[in-house]
């Protein structure tokens, strides 16, 4: 199979970078990938395809840009010229730009693939149904909110044009089985990133570091992390430092450098910028607690699985899609109001101050991360790709089962 992918990739700053990242790293170890044409946006630096596995040919196809009102052209022409026998997109509603015309032209993207007769799946990690458009720094005018609704449920179906839209939730598989009577919609699990060999969940000497990772500024906002630090400070004279890993939401720009202005009297505060992927494994293993402070959520959480990966406690807000992986993934946190920085602080104290509680947090996510390992979710798409191919050949329709029937193909 020469798979086709259509991603964001580092070093690119655009959404779901990192997760186009280990799809390529993981589908090019799947023994029916032949080749992988990554066909992704422009940036300065090169690719980083420096991967330690010997795997299948790579072949880059940088030909769209974010905000780009000729990505659909641009795009539809390197698939037309290299003429995989498959394509996954990467997508969420804001892939190809935070302007509405491009964003969506890039949407149209499945549909047009189905035309051409590819087999087609869409990862779609958000669906426009349970995005918060206030919180998501979209639009706060609710006219406008109904306009997005309509338009969004517009190029839902779009995606839906694909053989399969795969979904990492299964609200999401609900949602969009009810509302748009869909039977090609996949339940496959966001996955995780990586398995390192589990930790010893020592922490570094000095303080103990309370973490942030993500883009920053709509939904995610690291006000009330430092307001619960400084609470925690005030209470026990625990030695902690605030670490915020990360850049601005596209939708913010200055965020980061208005709340550093805000808060340049608290001590032990640190902003670490874009962390590339190289220096992952170190923000996350030195972290004590990861935090999420979050007051919406807009799909499956990376972070979460990266906490995992690591071994790493967390401490999230009981809401949306963070609530649902919690309980079907196997991962375990403190739970906190998102509108209260003391429920949090109580949330970050009850991990720092307890070491084995600190520990068998970590030992639980870590467990949950393994039993989900990217190169299993490769190979369900794997998967998926044959059995459209076999469905295309007899003539019929591939169907998906709902929720409580779907089986591993």
């Amino acid at each position: 199979m020469r798979l086709a992918i259509v991603t964001a990739y580092p070093p690119s700053k655009v959404t779901l970078t990192e997760y186009g990242y280990h799809l390529v790293k993981h589908f090019r170890l799947q023994e029916e990938v032949s080749e992988i044409i990554l066909i992704t946006d422009k940036t300065e630096g090169g690719k980083d395809l420096s991967f330690e596995e010997e795997g299948c040919t790579i072949t880059v196809k940088e030909c769209w840009s974010f905000n780009n009102y000729l990505n659909v052209f641009k795009i539809n022409q390197a698939i037309s010229e290299t003429r995989p026998d498959a394509v996954l997109f990467n997508l969420q509603f804001l892939k190809f730009g935070d302007k509405k015309i491009p964003a969506a032209l890039g949407l149209m993207l499945p549909l047009i693939c189905k035309l051409k007769g590819i087999p087609t799946i869409s990862l779609l990690h958000n669906i426009l149904e349970q995005v918060d458009l206030d919180n998501a720094g979209i639009t706060t005018n609710k006219w406008l909110q109904k306009i997005y609704n309509f338009i969004g449920s517009t190029l839902t179906r779009f995606v839906l044009a694909s053989d399969i839209l795969a979904v990492t939730i299964s609200k999401y598989k609900t949602i969009l089985e009810e509302k748009y009577k869909s039977r090609n919609v996949a339940l496959i699990p966001h996955g995780a990133f990586e398995t390192p060999p589990e930790p010893d969940y020592r922490l570094p000497e000095g303080p103990k570091q309370v973490m942030a990772f993500g883009k920053f500024g709509t939904y995610k906002k690291v006000e009330i992390m430092i307001e619960a630090v400084e609470m925690i400070r005030k209470r026990t004279g625990e030695n902690i430092e605030i670490v915020i890993a990360g850049t601005d939401s596209p939708n913010t720009p200055g965020y980061l450098d208005a709340v550093k202005e805000k808060y340049s009297d608290v001590e032990q505060i640190r902003f670490t910028g874009y962390v590339a992927e190289e220096d992952v494994p170190r923000i996350f293993g030195e972290s004590a607690v990861v935090v999420f402070p979050y007051t919406s959520t807009t799909g499956s959480s990376g972070v979460l699985h990266q906490a995992g990966s690591y071994g790493k406690a967390v401490a999230l807000p009981d809401l949306g899609d963070l609530s649902i992986l919690v309980q079907e993934e196997g991962y375990k946190g403190e739970f906190f109001d998102p509108e209260s920085a003391e429920s949090l602080a109580d949330a970050i104290e009850h991990v720092l101050l307890d070491d084995s509680y600190r520990i068998h947090l970590g030992m639980t996510n870590y467990k949950a991360a393994c039993s989900l390992p990217m190169s299993d979710i490769t190979k369900m798409y794997v998967d998926y790709f044959k059995a459209i191919q076999f469905s295309k050949s007899k003539g019929f329709t591939l169907n998906i089962p709902s929720i409580e029937k779907e089986i591993t193909i």
